[in-house]
């Protein structure tokens, strides 16, 4: 077997690459670049589930970063379960043809109650008096300790949130280091979440990610390198491109104006009513899940395919977790998931960042709301509050989608913003080809 590392540098693209990217150009220059056809919906979950199973959506079950579970009566976002895959993953088929195959998977998503032999992901302790106490979950667990007394607390204010940044992806690439001169596995995957930040804050044309794409070229060209002076096969692969924005659609309110979603007062503030509602809409990114209790009806898919903004109403993925209808933005555009008509109704955790609660995905948690005065002194009053033992909510988060400028999850997009696959020895089409050559690098073919 030929030990393999897969970087998965979230957000690169052929668009991106060049002078700002200096290490990872030369890389793709000497081992070869190669763009192909993102999973739909283009978002990470699915994609990264599609490139360690090698099935689509369909198949795996993944069909977005969240979904509402019409059993529980749900939404459910950001699940971390490996379970909920229901294909089997690389490593299960791996060590299948290979007894002493290992596998490390540092941040890949669905990273919990997993087979990989190797472990690190994001996970909160949740103490039972309110409080959230940022940790992460190791496989073996007694790394959790062993790790943190090494490197230091995981960042993880800089993983996400208005304090997204360099530093959570540089502490990944030191846990990566740390489990190869640890363990030694046939197969290590890395998350490199950085690109994700500025380029759905900014836009892929703006000043600011000059420093960002130096950045995140220095961590992976220096983690690189660490691989290949020990022998290891690189490859440096992408989930999803990410194209400018400026259109905003609240598709949620749109179904609420025509009387089919329904909201219940809660302490006055207005929460979604998934019981009372007929129809409703999970946004993620550029597409979303839409449900309704009488099916796919002509009458509703007219209705979405008529919304200023959607370019396409597809049919289900699956038939189980995925909505009635999948709707597709334009190019330019992406969906909010804020089904409240005046923001001083809004639910309490509409200005916080609770990426669980939201009944969808919200960039605008990347933000600080401009309209605080003092956002940094809101902000360490409130940690002073937890410090001592009292209960507050951090409301720092603006209400306005309309300051995100980047956005991915359509899968017919210019080449330039295909995701890429860099060192690929092999022809790469899609994201479940993927699998396939990581299957071969690591049989040394």
């Amino acid at each position: 077997m030929q030990r393999t590392a897969v970087i998965n540098v979230v957000g690169l693209s052929r668009s991106l690459l060049g002078e700002r990217m200096p290490r990872l150009t030369a890389f793709a220059e000497e081992r070869g670049t190669q763009s192909f056809a993102p999973a739909f919906p283009a978002v990470t979950c699915t994609a990264q589930s599609s490139m360690l199973t090698g099935q689509p959506p369909s198949d795996h079950g993944i069909v977005a970063n969240g979904w509402y579970d019409r059993e529980s009566a749900e939404v459910r976002f950001w699940k971390q379960s490996n379970r909920l895959v229901r294909s089997p993953k690389i490593w299960e088929v791996l060590r299948a043809r290979y007894p002493s195959f290992t596998c490390a998977n540092l941040f890949w998503w669905y990273n919990m109650a997993t087979a990989a032999d190797f472990a690190m992901t994001p996970r909160p302790l949740y103490p039972a008096d309110g409080r959230k106490v940022f940790d992460i979950h190791t496989q073996p667990l007694e790394w959790r300790e062993e790790v943190k007394g090494d490197l230091g607390d995981f960042p993880f204010p800089a993983f996400w949130g208005p304090a997204a940044g360099i530093a959570a992806s540089e502490w990944i690439a030191q846990a990566a280091r740390w489990t190869e001169e640890k363990a030694q596995p046939t197969l290590s995957l890395v998350y490199l979440p950085h690109l994700d930040y500025g380029l759905q804050k900014w836009g892929p044309e703006a000043p600011e990610m000059v420093a960002e794409l130096e950045s995140i070229d220095r961590v992976a060209g220096e983690l690189i390198t660490f691989y290949e002076e020990r022998g290891i096969a690189v490859r440096v692969v992408s989930e999803y491109g990410i194209e400018a924005v400026d259109r905003p659609i609240a598709i949620n309110r749109e179904l609420r104006k025509q009387g089919w979603l329904q909201v219940k007062d809660e302490l006055g503030r207005e929460t979604l009513d998934v019981f009372g509602s007929e129809v409703m809409a999970v946004a993620d990114h550029q597409v979303a899940h839409v449900y309704s209790v009488h099916g796919p009806t002509s009458e509703l898919r007219s209705f979405l395919q008529s919304l200023d903004g959607v370019a396409e109403v597809r049919d289900s993925i699956d038939g189980d977790r995925s909505g009635d209808f999948v709707v597709v933005a334009e190019p330019g555009a992406w969906f909010s998931y804020y089904f409240w008509e005046d923001d001083a109704k809004a639910p309490d955790f509409a200005r916080t960042i609770d990426i669980h609660r939201k009944p969808g995905y919200d960039p605008a948690e990347l933000f600080l709301d401009p309209a605080l005065a003092f956002p940094k002194w809101k902000i360490a009053r409130f940690l002073l509050k937890k410090k001592l033992g009292l209960r507050g909510l951090l409301e720092v988060i603006p209400l306005d989608a309309s300051l995100v400028k980047g956005s991915h999850g359509r899968d017919q997009v210019a080449e330039g913003f295909q995701p890429v696959i860099l060192g690929a020895k092999s022809t790469v089409s899609s994201a479940e080809a993927v699998f396939d050559e990581i299957i071969r690098t690591v049989e040394g073919e």
